[in-house]
């Protein structure tokens, strides 16, 4: 039928034709554009228009995972994987700032590294983990392994650490990655306020700032200063080990390292021996003062030598009941703070 007799028949006049036809060409444009996005969601061989919307995560190429996975592919997911593992770090509401994405369906861990392969290295640290598909325990968390599924993802950044707390334009560069992934996963997000997180850092700083104490007594080799190797010989046998900078020593009970000595040249002799604790680090049952102490005070008999504080003044039992005091109160500060000295938390915190 002419296009004139259609006009005639419908009623319309040019201009109402000329909208109507400019109106279908927009909606059709809509669907093909909604199509071709789908299709590359899902097609590894098309290109993604992450590369228009998400510029800052990389690669606007995205491939889902199969049996014949490219080893580009393979060394990213690789490369993620074993950033994650050797990070070490458990996601804790108490320190972290954590971001939640729920998807309807389970999703595959393969598709969530291929996703956060090209994030970038944050200032602080952060971490992924899933909650696993048709789990029994629904409150387990794990890091994201290739080859299972999971029904939510949740991603988390340190607040604050030895350095300070993190800054509002680093915390919202993490936002805008969480929320990019959420968009790319067809995920649901729940993200905590700035504001709110802003300020929880900065009371994590105080806190730290308060409890980041290092301790030390001296010991003082007044009359015959040691040699390298008497006093190498000295703490062996005591059950030190000579760190990895060949300059200082450890003392460690199974594995934990309760305090260490400032670094001493070995070409000269050494008249005074200084011992360090980092308060934080150690739990409290380890007593960790206590040895340092006993440790001081044995070899300054052994080698004729005094204990004193950072201004040369002895040691007194009233010095050290003080110290004593000062240390309790310094758990109980980090106690109410949530975090308990020596634990994974504090590691992070004070590092």
């Amino acid at each position: 039928m002419p296009i004139n007799e259609l006009m005639t028949k419908l009623g319309l006049s040019d201009l109402q034709f000329a909208l109507v036809v400019i109106g279908v060409f927009l909606l059709l444009l809509v669907v093909i554009v909604n199509f071709r996005h789908s299709r590359a969601r899902r097609n590894p061989s098309d290109t993604s228009s992450a590369g228009e919307h998400e510029p800052n995560l990389g690669s606007p190429l995205r491939q889902e995972p199969s049996l014949g996975e490219s080893d580009l592919a393979a060394n990213s997911l690789g490369a993620v994987d074993l950033e994650l593992k050797s990070a070490k770090m458990v996601i804790d509401p108490r320190i972290d700032c954590v971001v939640t994405l729920r998807f309807n369906e389970p999703i595959q861990a393969t598709e969530i590294l291929t996703e956060i392969a090209t994030w970038p290295q944050f200032r602080f640290q952060w971490a992924a983990e899933g909650l696993k598909a048709n789990w029994i325990d629904d409150d387990t968390w794990e890091k994201i392994q290739a080859g299972s599924a999971y029904s939510e993802l949740q991603l988390g950044i340190q607040l604050a650490n030895r350095q300070g707390p993190i800054e509002v334009f680093e915390l919202s560069d993490f936002f805008t990655h969480c929320q990019n992934l959420a968009e790319a996963l067809g995920a649901q997000i729940d993200m905590p306020g700035v504001n709110a997180m802003l300020d929880g850092a900065k009371e994590l700083d105080a806190l730290a700032a308060q409890t980041d104490i290092q301790l030390s007594i001296n010991i003082l080799f007044d009359s015959t200063p040691l040699s390298w190797n008497e006093l190498v010989t000295l703490l062996q046998a005591r059950g030190f080990r000579l760190s990895a900078n060949g300059r200082s020593f450890e003392f460690l009970n199974q594995q934990q390292l309760l305090f260490f000595s400032s670094e001493i040249n070995p070409t000269e002799p050494v008249s005074q021996l200084t011992f360090l604790l980092e308060l934080p680090l150690v739990p409290v049952a380890e007593l960790p003062f206590e040895k340092m102490l006993a440790e001081g005070a044995a070899i300054a008999e052994a080698k004729q030598g005094r204990l004193v504080d950072d201004n040369g003044i002895n040691l007194t039992a009233m010095a050290v009941s003080s110290i004593h005091h000062h240390i309790d109160g310094l758990y109980a500060e980090l106690e109410r703070g949530g975090i308990v000295a020596g634990s994974a938390t504090a590691q992070r915190l004070f590092s």
